[in-house]
């Protein structure tokens, strides 16, 4: 599979909204408030006002749907939509679910990206499809996304 790099970006956190059990599984709500993202084709802000919304499976395996709004510094809008999973050993999980830094190495988080814009310039973004490996901090996400060939 060929890539090439699209920027790394952090995302920050409020505290998860916790549903609990629903009839779809357990429900957890991460709304973003804000971050920065860059990279040799794009960089800006990641604004405040989308969110991960995920199910927790039964199997520990956490289902994540994000959507969120980039601003670049040349004031272009890019939609994002993130879906994907992350999964590790129930002692790796817990320890993320407490706050704790996890080398990456221990545990799976990947999503599919897709994005929107109505810029000119980047327009290529509305034909790709990216591939993000995650990192879960305290209270950020970051994210290392590659663009497919």
């Amino acid at each position: 599979m060929n890539t090439r790099p699209l920027f790394e970006l952090r995302a920050d956190l409020a505290e998860p909204l916790d549903f609990g059990q629903t009839p779809a599984g357990h429900r957890r709500v991460i709304n973003i408030v804000g971050g920065e993202f860059g990279g040799e084709r794009l960089r800006g802000r990641v604004l405040p006002g989308g969110a991960d919304w995920q199910i927790i499976r039964p199997d520990g395996v956490a289902v994540l749907d994000a959507r969120y709004t980039l601003a670049t510094d040349d004031g272009a809008l890019v939609q994002v939509t993130s879906q994907g999973l992350r999964r590790g050993p129930p002692e790796v999980m817990a320890r993320l679910a407490r706050g704790e830094d996890v080398d990456p190495a221990e545990y799976y988080f990947r999503t599919a990206m897709r994005f929107e814009t109505g810029s000119r310039a980047l327009a290529f973004l509305n034909t790709i499809l990216a591939i993000a490996f995650g990192r879960r901090a305290a209270r950020a996400v970051h994210l290392r996304v590659e663009e497919l060939l």
